[in-house]
């Protein structure tokens, strides 16, 4: 068989190490000429000592570091606005995010803001961005949204609406994977956020467009060091090979579906964060189980081929494979101490259709799942997941 033409985009720097993140100066400094630096960051991380030393190491260095810490989970466009006119006053040359994805995608708009004179408000969509950027380099903290080494910022645009920017200006110039830095990541937040890097391979690999064999290969062995690391990583938060492993798993999913995008979990969960204010890992693993069984009709051939990666017992056909996959999938999450109904969260019974109608609305992400989702289907899926 010909191979399908594909087009294939990705950061082009990025380093792995252990305590890295205390050289991050001498990192910086020999990549950019630029010295005059924002770090794009959250209060949480500064209150609990790890910013600290990554300033002496940036000062040590020859940057003068303008901090923004206002950084809020799910963050609205006024915090995106505040970051940028902070940086255009302290007339920034390059930005630094580091943090968790709200950090990482506020930095990759605020680079974008301050090297254009786009507003955000034309930005939103696919291939919007028409300016340039300044100088960016991004340093994730937990093992989740793969930010770091995607062209895409996600944002609170509404009181309970989310709008996506996608453009290749968002991919970052330099890129520290230093998993000592998600050390200090509490179990159910690791549990979540690595479920959802799950979900970004397992989506990136059943994607109904634009999956191609590098996103393939990716969302492999992204699912393999994920699956095989998550229980390892929730049980014990000091274990380095647990930690690593993850953070480089959610790393290749990154890449994975920054090139083949995400579907149906993500256009479900979406409503349930603007809603109800919860992390969008949490809200991809609620999900993920109703959307999996879902999807398994037209996906049983990949699931089965995903079963094998992860190491997954059992044999037969591909349903029967298909089946294994997400039972062994929902078992790992069970495993992880992760949320599991949507009433364990709080999510109203009589918020259900209300939801179908919003996820309606995520139309640029519903279009890549692989079975055509209706809002009736919508419906049922919030109810399986209730």
């Amino acid at each position: 068989m010909p191979l399908t033409p594909f087009s294939f985009s990705t950061v082009s720097d990025i380093h792995l190490e252990w305590g890295g993140a205390g050289q991050l100066g001498a990192l910086l400094a020999k990549r950019f000429a630029a010295r005059t630096l924002l770090l794009v960051t959250d209060r949480g991380l500064i209150d609990t000592g790890l910013i600290a030393p990554i300033e002496v190491a940036l000062a040590q260095a020859g940057f003068v570091v303008t901090v923004f810490d206002k950084v809020a989970a799910d963050p609205p466009e006024a915090i995106v606005r505040g970051c940028a006119d902070m940086a255009r006053d302290k007339r920034v040359e390059i930005v630094l995010g580091l943090g968790g994805g709200s950090s990482l995608d506020i930095a990759k708009l605020v680079a974008v803001m301050l090297g254009s004179a786009q507003d955000l408000s034309e930005m939103y969509g696919i291939g919007n961005v028409k300016g340039q950027r300044l100088p960016m380099a991004l340093v994730p903290t937990t093992a989740g949204t793969g930010s770091e080494v995607t062209n895409i910022s996600i944002i609170t645009t509404g009181e309970t609406t989310k709008m996506g920017v996608v453009s290749p200006q968002l991919y970052a110039d330099f890129v520290l994977l230093d998993a000592k830095l998600t050390v200090g990541l509490p179990q159910i937040h690791t549990a979540a956020t690595g479920i959802d890097a799950m979900v970004h391979a397992i989506e990136a690999y059943t994607s109904k467009f634009k999956k191609n064999p590098l996103s393939d290969a990716l969302a492999r062995e992204a699912l393999r060091l994920l699956g095989g690391n998550l229980l390892a990583a929730c049980n014990d938060g000091t274990d380095r090979r647990a930690r690593e492993n993850m953070l480089l798993g959610a790393m290749l999913a990154g890449q994975a579906f920054a090139n083949a995008p995400v579907a149906a979990v993500h256009a479900l969960a979406y409503p349930l964060g603007g809603h109800f204010h919860l992390p969008h890992g949490l809200t991809n693993a609620l999900m993920l189980g109703p959307v999996l069984r879902f999807n398994a009709k037209v996906a049983a051939p990949l699931y089965a081929e995903l079963a094998d990666v992860m190491g997954v017992p059992g044999t037969g056909d591909n349903q029967a494979r298909a089946r294994d996959f997400v039972d062994h999938v929902l078992a790992l999450m069970d495993a992880s101490g992760a949320p599991r109904r949507l009433r364990d969260v709080d999510v109203t019974e009589n918020s259900l259709a209300l939801l179908a109608s919003d996820a309606m609305k995520q139309q640029r992400l519903l279009v890549n799942n692989p079975v055509e989702v209706s809002q009736e289907d919508a419906l049922a899926l919030y109810r399986e997941a209730y």
